[in-house]
């Protein structure tokens, strides 16, 4: 009965996401750590550390589809929730290196040491604790969401002018970010990690660990995004999406449920941004720029928005396409390949890649319906 509870709630492309990403969530550190080198089951090291990338960018563009696809709130500023749960992940594994920095400070990150600061800032007390740094990774971003949310909402910003303010909010923490007396790093950020948990960051069983962790949490955020579309709260989120002043005059409060989908999808974000930060090795202000959440948006508009399983296909399918683009004499055509990849879904594809999909499996299914109905006449 529970089962069966639960699986009403997830549509046919809901399940193969699900199923497919368990699957990958084994296989691929199976394949790297067990595999021999020689097999042609064998995942190298990089596509592993690759992989997790993407699976980090499908969290975030999923959560950008809860807000946009759902909520009809377009966040040009989710890469800023991205980046401050990276910050907060990067400064635990900062603390975790100790002595061992070029410096040889035992308290202090190199960057402060040659900046000549004396003691830490009180803002980096607590980060030596994993536990702490993840909760912070959850907690900065979906209170920075809720304020901004609580006044946003409450003056009824709505429509192209929320959109620019939040990608305003990005930009006023890209230039924040970027000063050295912040106590982030400045221009260089936060890098040269060693340990997590006490073990070696770049040894092959953590970027597996990782890995496994990334597709735990895609996994993770797209049931709780779908369990809050699926539920009465959600039904009233998509109204408020279809037509806010109906369901203001019915009742609703209707900014408490933006700012519900925002809040949560901004700690969402940050999650994402926090293993994503390990596994790259890096985190800087570049991180907070608005190009970044621009992008996030076209893979949700490429994968299928209001789909959540649409978003994290398109987060991978663009990143990929990024992968190959960036690479040789391909480099400098990327913006244009992006650009016109944007153009080419909205006027070809405008349901998305899983809306394509959808559409072909829906006439394929009666073409086979309206053959089989012919040969039963006959």
């Amino acid at each position: 009965m529970i089962t069966k509870y639960l699986f009403a709630r997830y549509d046919r492309a809901g399940l193969i996401f699900l199923a497919v990403s368990a699957l990958l969530a084994i296989a691929i550190p199976a394949g790297n750590l067990l595999a021999p080198p020689d097999s042609a089951f064998h995942v190298p090291d990089h596509v592993v550390s690759l992989l997790g990338k993407y699976l980090c960018y499908a969290s975030l563009a999923i959560a950008l589809d809860l807000v946009w696809g759902y909520c009809g709130i377009l966040s040009l500023g989710h890469g800023a929730f991205f980046a401050l749960g990276g910050y907060a992940m990067g400064m635990y594994l900062m603390r975790q290196i100790g002595p061992r920095g070029v410096y040889a400070h035992p308290v202090l990150p190199d960057f402060m040491v040659f900046l000549n600061w004396k003691e830490l800032p009180w803002f980096w007390y607590g980060f030596d604790m994993f536990p702490f740094a993840l909760f912070m990774a959850l907690f900065v971003p979906g209170w920075l969401a809720f304020v901004f949310g609580w006044f946003a909402f409450r003056s009824r910003v709505t429509g192209v002018y929320l959109s620019i303010i939040t990608q305003a909010l990005t930009y006023a923490l890209l230039l924040a970010f970027f000063r050295n007396d912040m106590g982030f790093g400045g221009n260089n950020g936060l890098t040269d990690f060693k340990d997590i948990l006490g073990f070696n960051i770049q040894s092959k069983g953590v970027r597996a660990t990782l890995f496994f962790l990334s597709a735990v949490l895609m996994i993770s955020v797209y049931l709780v995004a779908r369990w809050m579309v699926t539920t009465s709260f959600g039904k009233i989120v998509m109204a408020v999406r279809d037509a806010e002043p109906r369901a203001r005059f019915l009742g609703y409060r209707t900014e408490h449920f933006k700012l519900v989908v925002f809040t949560v999808s901004a700690a969402m974000a940050g999650l994402a941004g926090a293993l994503y930060v390990p596994q790259v090795g890096i985190i800087n202000p570049s991180e907070f720029s608005p190009a970044n959440s621009i992008e996030a948006v076209i893979w949700v508009a490429v994968g299928g928005r209001g789909t959540l399983v649409g978003a994290a296909i398109g987060a991978f399918a663009v990143n990929l396409m990024k992968t190959v683009f960036t690479t040789g004499a391909l480099a400098p055509y990327w913006l244009f390949a992006l650009g016109g990849l944007f153009i080419l879904v909205t006027l070809a594809m405008p349901k998305g890649i899983l809306g394509a999909i959808s559409s072909l499996w829906e006439k394929l299914a009666s073409l086979r319906a309206g053959r089989k109905n012919l040969a039963a006449a006959e």
